[in-house]
């Protein structure tokens, strides 16, 4: 036997799938597809083994499942979830429970019960088959994490505590007796709002998360529970759309979509039946340079996925600027993996061709943490940080409003101000400073390098004692 183990990441999403198999019987398993799942079969095809097993820890929330759209381009493979908790599903699927075991050759999957993070959820135990009470891996889904744990709020205030307390046991009589050795695969790395401060290394082990993991650390329900739902970061708007959706079944697009190309012209013909969303895909300083009036700013990188969750509809057609038409594919996948299917076109040629054609253009003004340092409180400076990153330090003069809320409380700007944003590094910001152009805001700036280049600025902070007890 040659064992295969194979660990996808998906950034942004911050999302973590296995491919689990054995070469010489030419069989794998795949668990926790992503919905762009050429991934896998190009995995599948370099390492020589079928997939035959398609396996899912629980109904996800924060990314469209794969398992629909591989088992629909591997007709051999069976899709297995969970039946605990009373889960029920609207595809077509094969119900597994606590102690179901597979063999992938000389591969044993042990089927574990995991509640706390969803009813349902459930790990798998890795072993060898001809050791099948040692094992020597556990595909924890989002249930135990590096450094933390699944967030037991998901499914509303109603059911939150009683999953707190699923989730102590499921942490004290599942992973913590297994052995020290045992390695942990998790799914989700850091960044991921599906845990609260989720650790940078991808894999960890029970020994090193008995003594250090904080969620690990209580032997009261009670005090866990306080814990474990005091810590929970903000839940993004898109979660329990993408519950209905996996629960469902998502739709199987037998590929990525396809997006028309459309010139200068009927590009702003479709700007003007203002039935579509405007995304412009370029980064910060492009964006800010010169831009299409209305267009919301969400730079193409992996996080797109993220912020388009929070912040679109996904009933409402997209309508595309690219950095360039090569990226279309790259961009499409981005806003696939959140549920984002439907494409009115994107601008062929970019902003060269929309400015060549002599169309009019907005812009966004840049301050440096100079500026804004000099500017002192004659300035409107808006923190569109998380909380905790507020918590752990800010700027004295700014306020603060997280960038998933913001359009909710624009009305505790003043629009008479001139307004800079910020974030980490201006990414955020820049989609911030959007929201606010789209709502009338016309004196706003973006801060390049924003919280990162105040601080290696060396100029002061505020809130900052808060690092000592995080």
């Amino acid at each position: 036997m040659a064992l295969i183990f194979e660990c996808i990441q998906t950034d942004g999403i911050a999302q973590l799938s296995y491919l689990v198999g054995d070469d010489s019987a030419g069989v794998a398993a795949v668990i926790d597809p992503r919905a762009d799942v050429d991934v896998y079969l190009k995995l599948a095809r370099a390492k020589q083994v079928s997939i035959t097993h398609i396996f899912e820890t629980h109904i996800h929330a924060d990314l469209v499942s794969g398992a629909c759209e591989l088992g629909a381009r591997v007709e051999t493979a069976k899709i297995f979830v969970s039946h605990e908790g009373g889960a029920r599903y609207g595809f077509d699927h094969e119900p597994i429970h606590d102690g179901d075991t597979f063999t992938l050759g000389a591969a044993l999957i042990t089927v574990r019960h995991t509640p706390g993070h969803t009813p349902e959820h459930v790990a798998y135990l890795l072993a060898e088959k001809d050791h099948p009470d040692a094992p020597w891996g556990v595909l924890t889904g989002d249930s135990l994490f590096v450094s933390s744990a699944g967030r037991p709020d998901l499914l509303g205030s109603g059911q939150a505590k009683k999953l707190a307390g699923q989730l102590f046991h499921t942490l004290r009589d599942v992973y913590l007796k297994l052995d020290d050795g045992v390695m942990v695969y998790p799914g989700h790395g850091a960044g991921s709002p599906c845990g609260a401060d989720i650790g940078d290394r991808l894999s960890s082990t029970i020994g090193h998360e008995r003594r250090f993991n904080a969620f690990l650390q209580w032997d009261q329900v009670k005090p866990f529970t306080d814990y474990a739902l005091s810590t929970a970061p903000p839940t993004p708007t898109y979660y329990p759309r993408m519950k209905k959706v996996n629960a469902k079944g998502p739709t199987i697009l037998g590929n990525l979509p396809s997006v028309r190309g459309l010139p200068p012209t009927l590009f702003e013909e479709a700007i003007k039946r203002k039935d579509h969303v405007l995304v412009d895909t370029r980064m910060m300083l492009a964006f800010g340079g010169g831009h299409i009036q209305g267009a919301l700013s969400i730079g193409g990188k992996p996080m797109l996925s993220v912020w388009a969750g929070w912040l679109l509809d996904p009933k409402e057609p997209l309508l595309l600027v690219l950095e360039s038409d090569d990226h279309l594919n790259d961009i499409v996948r981005y806003f696939v993996r959140t549920g984002y299917t439907r494409f009115a076109g994107y601008l062929v040629g970019g902003m060269t061709a929309w400015n060549n054609a002599g169309q009019p253009l907005e812009s966004v003004g840049q301050m440096t943490v100079h500026e804004v340092k000099r500017a002192g409180k004659r300035l409107q400076l808006l923190d569109v940080r998380s909380p905790d990153e507020w918590e752990m330090g800010h700027i004295p003069s700014a306020r603060h409003i997280f960038l998933g809320e913001l359009r909710e409380r624009l009305g505790t700007l003043d629009r008479a101000q001139p307004t800079a944003v910020y974030c980490d590094s201006g990414y955020r910001a820049s989609i911030g400073v959007s929201i606010l152009q789209q709502a009338g805001f016309r004196r706003v700036c973006n801060i390049p390098g924003s919280w990162q280049a105040w601080t290696k600025a060396g100029f002061p902070v505020a809130g900052e004692q808060n690092k000592e007890t995080k």
